[in-house]
């Protein structure tokens, strides 16, 4: 029963943040003239038109029963369907397309804020909705900055990857996307080292610290 309701806890900011993730990259597309992702209904809060069976559900879940069963608090992650952009028919492609994988990351970080808004208004309210309201607003705030800052790595085809290709200056830029089919192995390879836990992981206290600031969570 303990693991059915650390799942139910876990579940719906695990989803929201993957869905809003991924919509937001089809919604900026559109915006900046690349309707592939509007077109293929993909611009949706429907986790269904999102989920892929790995990256969304035995991912996640995996780690969440694994710190479940070890007492260790590894940030979830995972990964959806990848939106479809079309980056010829942005009107900027090399400028556009830093927007729209931005969008990503920056919806993760409004969510965050978000779950700490909620946080806040439950405080205000005495506490209304219970622990594990509370404990799922944390999960929340954990969830959605852990996957911003995975993103945010430099590393294609992650959207920090395509923020730096978008940046680089044109040979440089093209060089730097050889690298994008082995951009999976290098990051599986640094979670494996455990390279994350000293160059990544740790930024997500301070930022927790931020959000709580932010919003009175």
């Amino acid at each position: 029963m303990d693991i059915v309701l650390t799942i139910l806890v876990w579940a719906p900011p695990i989803l929201l943040a993957i869905t809003l993730h991924e919509a937001a990259h089809g919604y900026a597309a559109r915006h900046f003239g690349d309707p592939t992702a509007y077109l293929a209904g993909r611009i949706s809060l429907n986790p269904l038109r999102h989920i892929d069976p790995v990256g969304t559900i035995a991912v996640p879940l995996g780690i969440v029963l694994m710190n479940h069963a070890t007492g260790a608090s590894f940030p979830p992650f995972g990964w959806a369907k990848a939106v479809p952009v079309n980056s010829g028919r942005l009107r900027n492609p090399k400028r556009d397309m830093l927007w729209v994988a931005a969008a990503g990351p920056g919806a993760n970080l409004a969510l965050a804020l978000g779950w700490g808004l909620m946080l806040s208004l439950q405080s205000a309210l005495d506490g209304y909705g219970g622990d594990r309201f509370f404990e799922m607003g944390q999960v929340g705030i954990l969830v959605n900055l852990g996957l911003m800052l995975l993103n945010l790595l430099p590393i294609p085809p992650l959207d920090g990857g395509r923020i730096a290709i978008s940046l680089l200056p044109g040979p440089l830029a093209w060089k730097f996307a050889r690298i994008e089919p082995y951009g999976f192995i290098i990051l599986i390879a640094l979670l494996y080292l455990r390279v994350l836990d000293y160059v990544l992981w740790p930024l997500i206290p301070p930022l927790r610290q931020i959000i709580a600031l932010v919003t009175g969570a």
